[in-house]
């Protein structure tokens, strides 16, 4: 599990193809991999990858071919946010995220108000029952909270601090993104519709 606030950027500075899927080599910029074992998992733009070598200052995950099929950002050299694993006595600063990415949003709007942004992102139909005016949602493994919500369509405000932490900064309508949407929104549907599911499969 992750908060969805990101520790360091850092940047794939190699990807070899594997016989399935791709390992990819992560510089963890300024990401301490001091208590940093083989098998921990970090999220890498929001997708939880489990480290399988260990340098100095980098770190190898494999990625399978599904992980690719429904992700973006780890298909280039570019710049990733990364965070570690939670650890039972961290503090829960955003919310909690599982790092299993629900679908690929497109951004429709990234416009300038004052030094924020106002981020405009169109989610796929299957998951827009599951954002909520004010509730969370990971994007690109950032932990953030909807403004409004129309339809398919979220509104989140973006300040400085998250700009200047995160490669957010970097978005452009046309762009397209990783969202996790809120655990909690799922197990509640799951809850509401397990009797209907009960007598249908009965």
């Amino acid at each position: 599990m992750f908060t969805g606030i990101i520790a360091a950027v850092g940047r794939i500075a190699e990807r070899t193809p594997r016989e399935a899927g791709v390992r990819l080599t992560i510089d963890a910029g300024t990401l301490d991999l001091s208590d940093v074992a083989l098998g921990d998992s970090i999220a890498c733009n929001g997708v939880c990858l489990t480290v399988v070598e260990l340098g100095p200052r980098t770190f190898k995950v494999d990625v399978s071919p599904e992980s690719l099929s429904c992700t973006v950002g780890l298909e280039g050299d570019g710049p990733i946010n990364l965070e570690k694993a939670l650890r039972l006595a961290d503090r829960l600063g955003g919310h909690l995220v599982s790092g299993h990415v629900d679908g690929v949003g497109e951004v429709l709007a990234f416009d300038a108000i004052g030094d924020n942004r106002r981020l405009v992102i169109r989610a796929p139909a299957e998951l827009a029952r599951y954002i909520a005016r004010k509730g969370s949602i990971a994007v690109n493994g950032v932990s953030l909270t909807t403004n409004t919500v129309d339809g398919r369509d979220l509104a989140i405000n973006l300040i400085p601090h998250t700009l200047d932490n995160t490669t957010l900064h970097l978005l452009a309508a046309g762009a397209k993104v990783n969202l996790e949407v809120d655990l909690i929104a799922r197990y509640a549907e799951r809850m509401l519709n397990a009797d209907t599911e009960s007598e249908v499969a009965a």
